[in-house]
C-alpha cells in the first residue's frame, strides 16, 4: 500500500487551475450577458446601463450570474 500523500501532490495546482477556469468562464459569460442585456434595454428605451469594465468583469467572475443581477440592481438603485 502506497502512501496516500503520493496521489495528492498535484491537487493544489489542479484546484488553482480549476478555480481559474471557472472564474474565466463566469466572467466571460457575465460580460456577454451584460452586453446583450444592455442592447435589449437600450432597444426598449430604458436608461438602465451597466458598463463593461474590469470591475464588472471581476464581479461577474467571482459571483457569476447573481453578480450580474447585483450590478443591475445597483444601476437601478442609482437611477431612482
Amino acid at each position: 500500500m502506497g502512501n496516500k500523500r503520493e496521489g495528492r501532490s498535484g491537487d493544489m495546482s489542479g484546484y488553482r487551475s480549476h478555480f481559474l477556469v471557472n472564474f474565466l468562464i463566469r466572467a466571460v459569460l457575465g460580460m456577454a450577458v451584460i452586453f446583450f442585456a444592455n442592447q435589449f434595454l437600450e432597444a426598449g428605451g430604458h436608461a438602465l446601463h451597466v458598463g463593461l469594465n474590469p470591475l464588472t468583469f471581476c464581479t461577474s467572475g467571482v459571483f457569476g450570474m447573481p453578480g450580474v443581477a447585483l450590478l443591475y440592481g445597483i444601476a437601478f438603485y442609482q437611477g431612482l
